[in-house]
């Protein structure tokens, strides 16, 4: 592998695996919330919210960090009162208990209106916020924190937005490097370890997560169910429920709302948590080395990022196929499968869990979680057995590329009349 390679696999990496405080597409909205504030230069006494459908799904029924409370009009709300663009992802870090109140004050005043917005990316967000004569007017897309478009009463601020829209690619940023899976198994398995250490922190921030959800009462409680009296009656105590119970629990805090930060892979914490626990949490009960755990992570992360590569930020298959084929990855490696078996692991998984929708970002969450994680583990044994599903299968291909381009071409193009009847029934719902 050349130099130019790894260097752009290196940036890929920490372009994708960063920190975010709460569910990522309602804190997405909060960052153009913030962002509209910003360039009003007070704050607004208005805002209509127009948003892609991925998104309003995923932001209707999940926590909102520290506040208590479910949805995007509190995001919003404190978005504009507290948050601070450059924070990113972690854009409502600074809230206080005096700001939360505020903010409810400001979504009692009815001042926020959200809709629908149709014929958009799957990852849009448009804020235009009001303060007297002033109006702002803020776009996110493709990416939770890429603003592609700012203006000031009438005036274009910033527009790298229109220029993609009309197909000019030169006007967008630079095309990125695209993955295969010998070029990740490549990197993550030859790179110098002190090059790739940095991946540990995924580990570090998300089992602070989860050591945390194991302390209070969050969501559903499934790391908790797991991990307690019933679980270990009826599921033992073994590395098996240990890497479940690590990784529902975060998701459980993560999802309820818990004002910590966790690790994202490709815009999700949830996949960030996925794709990082079940790895460390295998590692710790077998005792591998830290250069194991190292390559475990770093396989793991960076197949999630080859395989969002082509299946896109949001779609209507759930994140937790993908993380959990990551994971998968990364359990082989440390069980000492090769690169063929861990081959074997993916096609094991897109065997398997192919389908699982995505019904939005909510506490629910963790059960799916746990049954990715439960099938990695599963995939992982197999594959270490030899055992594959064969091309003959279903939509397995004999190349594990093909495989993989199969499994997103059902979530991204396949599945998007369920994701529009998703919706619809979310939306219809009687509560």
């Amino acid at each position: 592998m050349d130099n130019i390679t790894k260097y752009k696999i290196l940036n890929l990496i920490h372009q994708e695996v960063i920190p975010a405080i709460g569910c990522t597409e309602p804190v997405a909205v909060a960052l153009a919330a913030a962002k509209a504030a910003e360039v009003l230069g007070t704050q607004p006494r208005k805002i209509e919210v127009y948003l892609s459908a991925n998104i309003l799904k995923n932001a209707m029924g999940v926590g909102i960090p520290g506040t208590g409370m479910v949805g995007l009009p509190i995001a919003i709300a404190l978005g504009m009162l507290i948050g601070k663009s450059a924070y990113g992802l972690e854009v409502l870090r600074d809230l206080t208990p005096e700001a939360l109140e505020k903010g409810k004050a400001i979504v009692d005043t009815k001042c926020i209106r959200i809709s629908l917005k149709e014929n958009v990316d799957k990852l849009y967000i448009e804020v235009v916020a009001f303060a007297g004569n002033e109006q702002a007017r803020i776009i996110i897309s493709r990416e939770h924190t890429n603003i592609v478009y700012v203006e000031k009463n009438g005036d274009v601020l910033e527009d790298r937005y229109s220029p993609c829209r009309e197909g000019l690619k030169e006007c967008c940023e630079a095309e990125e490097l695209k993955l295969s899976y010998a070029l990740v198994y490549e990197f993550a398995t030859i790179m110098p370890i002190d090059e790739i250490r940095f991946i540990l922190e995924t580990g570090r921030l998300n089992k602070k997560a989860s050591e945390t959800s194991m302390k209070g009462s969050y969501g559903h409680m499934v790391g908790k169910t797991i991990n307690g009296k019933t679980g270990k009656k009826y599921m033992g105590d073994t590395p098996y429920t240990h890497m479940l119970a690590m990784t529902s629990a975060a998701c459980d805090a993560r999802m309820d709302g818990a004002l910590i930060p966790v690790m994202t892979n490709s815009g999700s914490g949830n996949q960030g948590i996925a794709a990082t626990l079940p790895v460390l949490s295998f590692a710790e009960d077998i005792t591998s080395s830290e250069e194991q755990l190292i390559r475990a992570l770093m396989l793991s992360n960076l197949m999630v990022i080859y395989i969002k590569q082509s299946l896109g930020r949001l779609s209507a298959l759930c994140g937790c196929v993908v993380a959990a084929t990551g994971a998968s990855c990364g359990i082989t490696y440390l069980m000492g499968g090769d690169k063929a078996q861990t081959s074997y692991a993916i096609k094991n998984m897109i065997g398997n869990i192919t389908g699982m929708i995505c019904d939005g970002a909510k506490p629910s969450c963790s059960l799916k979680v746990a049954s990715g994680v439960s099938t990695a583990m599963l995939s992982a044994m197999m594959a270490m057995e030899d055992k594959v599903v064969t091309p003959i299968e279903g939509i397995i291909d004999g190349d594990v590329d093909k495989s993989i381009a199969n499994l997103t071409a059902i979530g991204s193009k396949g599945m998007e009349s369920t994701d529009k009847l998703v919706l619809d029934i979310m939306t219809g719902k009687t509560l």
